[in-house]
Parts: structure tokens; C-alpha cells; sequence
């Protein structure tokens, strides 16, 4: 089977950009004729809906800090502008992995419950404690500069982890978001965590050396705990990889740049 790779002219380029915009966001764009191109050759460009993303949530911090509102409430009116951005798509994920991983006795139990669309109290509670610290370390921000190079530190680098976790784990179900997404190959992978990770030099070089230690922790430890709860990697378990990983970059943020 031929792996996707990385594209290798400008036009593929814009495309791949644009698809991971298309879902990844809920930006108003027009359509695209992605001529077959799938979600996994395209991943590489993860991290750049990341910076995209962040820069919406940054442009939304200092419109309410120009407003006079303390950085409490900017940094609210920021998280909900970038969860409004992407639909919920990764809290959804996150609610969902937690719900599973939580209540489910079996392997299929656990994959069943994450399928339904109800949330129960474990997904509830990440949840609430997934805005909780993201909120809490984006507030200790004490200017709109900061906290653009900590929204798009964290969620840059907090896509660029996706591609290696596809790449790595099998899907855990035949079908599904994941599985139909395609396989990830190693280069797009490897590219996709590079551009991931070169905007944590917005933390200065200690804050990014310490962010990526802790990105690989998580990493590892997550990709271990899904294997051992349902076999591999599902979307929702992507998902809550991203969320984890951008609460890790924004407290990483909060020390670096404080």
C-alpha cells in the first residue's frame, strides 16, 4: 500500500492548508475540490490551522483588553472564541475518551459508550476542568503579546502531536473518523510535529525545551493508555490528545512568560 506524503508543489500545498482549515474549523470558506486528498496526507498542515486558530483567540484577548476588561474575562472571551472556531470538535473528543475510558468494563463497552452522543459525568468533568485550566493559565497573561504567543504556541503545537498518533497507533475500530481518515506516513508525520513544534520558541528557549519534554511525556503516556483501553486510536481519542496537550503548552506558557 502507497503511503500519502507531503505535497510537493504550491497548490497542493494551499489545498492541504485549506482541507485541515475545512475540518479542523468552522470557518465561513468557500469550497474546495481537494481531487480526492485525504485527511491523513494533509495532516502535515495541522499545526497551521493551530497558529490560525490561535490567532482569532489572540485578536479576541486584546479587542477586550483595549475595552478595559481585566485578563480574567479576556482570557474567557478568547477560549470561547477558539472553541466557537472549531465547533467543540476536540472537547467532544476529550468528553467522549473520558466518558469510555471511565465507565467501560470491556474494550467494546468502552468504544460503545464513546460513540454515544450523551455525555455522562466523567465527560463533564473533563470538560469543566479541561476550561478551567486553560482559562486559569491564560489569565495569568498580562498583556495581549503574551498571550497571542501562548494561544499560538499551544495550539499549534497541540496539532502538530496529531499526525505521529495516527501514524503510530492503529485504528481501534474499522470504521469510524479515524479509520476513514487514511494512514499517516512517517513523513508527514515528522513534518507536521517540526511546524508543531517551532512555534514554542514563542516561549522563549527554556519554556519551549521544557513544553516539548512534557508534550513527549504526555505523548507517550496517552498513546500507552490508549493502547492498553481499546487497542489503538479512534478520532475522539485524537481529539482528547489535542486538549491535553494544549492545557500542557498554555501552563508551560504561564511560568514561561510570566
Amino acid at each position: 500500500m502507497k503511503l500519502p506524503t507531503i505535497p510537493i508543489s504550491p497548490r497542493q500545498v494551499l489545498d492541504d492548508i485549506a482541507l485541515c482549515l475545512v475540518f479542523f474549523t468552522r470557518l465561513p470558506l468557500p469550497v474546495f475540490d481537494f481531487r480526492g486528498r485525504s485527511l491523513a496526507a494533509a495532516i502535515w498542515a495541522a499545526p497551521i490551522t493551530g497558529v490560525a486558530i490561535g490567532l482569532i483567540g489572540a485578536i479576541v484577548f486584546a479587542t477586550a483588553e483595549r475595552f478595559g476588561l481585566a485578563m480574567g474575562p479576556a482570557a474567557a472571551l478568547a477560549l470561547v472564541s477558539t472553541v466557537l472556531t472549531t465547533g467543540c470538535l476536540h472537547e467532544d473528543g476529550l468528553s467522549d475518551v473520558a466518558d469510555g475510558f471511565g465507565g467501560g468494563k470491556s474494550r467494546g463497552r468502552k468504544l460503545d459508550i464513546m460513540r454515544d452522543s450523551r455525555i455522562g459525568a466523567y465527560g463533564a468533568m473533563a470538560l469543566v476542568l479541561s476550561l478551567l485550566i486553560r482559562w486559569s493559565a491564560l489569565s495569568q497573561m498580562v498583556d495581549p503579546t503574551q498571550a497571542l504567543f501562548a494561544l499560538v504556541a499551544a495550539h499549534a503545537a497541540s496539532r502538530g502531536v496529531l499526525g505521529a498518533f495516527m501514524h503510530l497507533l492503529p485504528s481501534a475500530r474499522s470504521d469510524g473518523l479515524s479509520a476513514g481518515a487514511g494512514t499517516v506516513s512517517l513523513e508527514t508525520a515528522i513534518v507536521g510535529a517540526v511546524l508543531g513544534a517551532l512555534p514554542l520558541l514563542l516561549l522563549g528557549p527554556g519554556g519551549a525545551i521544557v513544553a516539548l519534554v512534557l508534550l513527549a511525556l504526555l505523548f507517550a503516556a496517552f498513546q500507552a493508555l490508549c493502547l492498553n483501553q481499546i487497542g489503538g486510536q479512534t478520532g475522539d481519542t485524537v481529539g482528547a490528545l489535542q486538549q491535553v496537550s494544549e492545557i500542557a503548552v498554555l501552563l508551560v506558557a504561564s511560568v514561561a512568560l510570566s
